[in-house]
């Protein structure tokens, strides 16, 4: 649980990189590569100042999962990048006014719950462990 930090800074620089993506397309227009070169057309959406910051919140986002997954198990650390989904839907309700329908709400209450399992379920982990490391420490010093 200690490096939790790193696990929502992660899961935070990921919602903030789709947001700013989705406000970069917004100011797009609409997309057509008819009769554009599809590489210039790429170009233009990558240097596009809100796609592009978006696209390096997402590298530092990554490298904190990187971090994160140098510390943690994989299968501890990868659910709570769901809580992007979360935040993403709240934010995009706000910032978007996209719809935040019964069915969406009840959804985003699963992941949450879901979520909070998996951080029990470390921070159980995490003891048993600790319990183990100090029992076999025990064990062999009293072999000696």
């Amino acid at each position: 649980m200690k490096y939790i930090v790193f696990i929502l800074f992660t899961v935070m620089t990921n919602a903030a990189a789709q947001l700013m993506l989705k406000y970069g397309m917004m100011n797009m227009g609409p997309l057509s590569f008819a009769g554009v070169n599809p590489i210039v057309k790429i170009l233009q959406i990558v240097f596009s100042p809100w796609i592009f910051f978006g696209l390096c919140v997402f590298v530092i986002s990554m490298a904190s999962h990187l971090y994160v997954l140098s510390k943690v198990d994989l299968s501890f650390a990868y659910p709570f990048l769901s809580l992007a989904y979360v935040a993403v839907a709240v934010f995009a309700y706000f910032v978007f006014r996209e719809d935040l329908n019964a069915w969406r709400i009840a959804g985003i209450g699963f992941i949450c719950i879901g979520t909070i399992l998996i951080a029990q379920s470390g921070r159980e982990d995490h003891a048993a462990g600790t319990e183990l490391a100090a029992n076999s420490m025990t064990t062999n010093g009293m072999s000696r």
